[in-house]
């Protein structure tokens, strides 16, 4: 069996956004296309997609919300809450499967079965509030994953490395005074994009004080200062945390060419970040990797960056 898993199903793009919403279809479409191309699906231990058990649901969202979220899309409201965040009658379900199937991808990782896993799956989940969607998210699946691993597997630090272009706000929310898991973003500066959090002065609350790191980037930020902002604060902090497992909120928006972000990142980047983490991880946490797609909304880079993200986590 491969210790490598993947997690991507046509089932994902049954969450519709409408005409012209960046968070499309299309995207996991382009993946399959690619992936298949690529060798990855026939290459790795492919994870289904699976409901997600309604009580872990409910340690990272509140009931209310989760009802408030199935009630709109029962009803047919194009929205909830914001609208950035579009619904469909089937996306509540969409949603459940994809948090589910990453939650599963984790279990497997966390029970040794898998070392790594890439999870491409819509809808995204960085901004999702315990309580609130925001951003395109409408479940957070990598907290949810989070949860499951220290809840299920043991598991009791582990670190969250988010690349997206926008500050993951939700999974820093959901464990800002949590000591045990550390949360690590980079990415575009609040006083220039959505969400306008991730100051760097947000550093975690009570407990947790010190065990969230926001590195903000200035607009038009290219790949030499980013690494050099990653070496410099994030490969540091990592490397004294010590997680067990590592998961990242993959995004691939802070490319040149992606029309919803400012940062200026070329493809090499992202093959140089996957690496980077993959060093920490085998220093720190035994390999294990858990990555989960965020955002990327212009179908070739996202073609091209996440095929190479996954052949290198396929390969190490």
């Amino acid at each position: 069996m491969s210790s490598f898993g993947l997690l991507i199903d046509p089932v994902f793009c049954r969450h519709k956004t409408g005409p012209g919403h960046p968070e499309r279809p299309e995207r996991i479409e382009t993946l399959l296309r690619a992936f298949e191309q690529a060798g990855l699906t026939q290459q790795a231990t492919r994870i289904e997609p699976t409901e997600i058990d309604e009580n872990l649901l409910r340690r990272v969202h509140e009931p209310a919300y989760i009802r408030r979220l199935s009630e709109a899309c029962a009803t047919g409201r194009d929205w909830i809450d914001t609208p950035d965040s579009r619904i469909c009658p089937e996306s509540e379900w969409v949603a459940r499967l994809a948090a589910g199937g990453v939650v599963e991808a984790a279990r497997r990782v966390g029970r040794g079965e898998l070392r790594r896993v890439f999870c491409a799956v819509r809808p995204p989940g960085h901004h999702a509030e315990r309580d609130v969607s925001m951003g395109f998210c409408l479940y957070s699946n990598v907290a949810l994953a989070a949860e499951a691993l220290r809840a299920e597997c043991g598991v009791g630090r582990l670190a969250i490395v988010d690349w997206d272009v926008h500050h993951g706000n939700g999974t820093q929310h959901i464990f800002e005074q949590d000591p045990d898991v550390l949360f690590v973003s980079l990415h575009g500066h609040p006083d220039a994009l959505y969400p306008g959090t991730g100051y760097a002065h947000e550093r975690g609350r009570g407990r947790g004080e010190g065990a969230t790191l926001n590195v903000p980037l200035e607009p038009g930020t290219g790949d030499g200062a980013y690494r050099r902002a990653f070496e410099a604060q994030v490969r540091p902090v990592i490397e004294r945390f010590g997680p067990e497992v590592v998961l990242i909120s993959c995004g691939f928006d802070a490319h040149k060419d992606d029309p919803l972000g400012i940062l200026e990142l070329a493809d090499e980047t992202f093959a140089w970040l996957t690496d980077q983490v993959l060093a920490l991880a085998d220093r720190c946490a035994q390999g294990r990797i858990v990555s989960v797609l965020e955002g990327g909304y212009d179908l070739r880079t996202l073609a091209r960056c996440a095929t190479a993200h996954a052949r290198q986590l396929a390969r190490a």
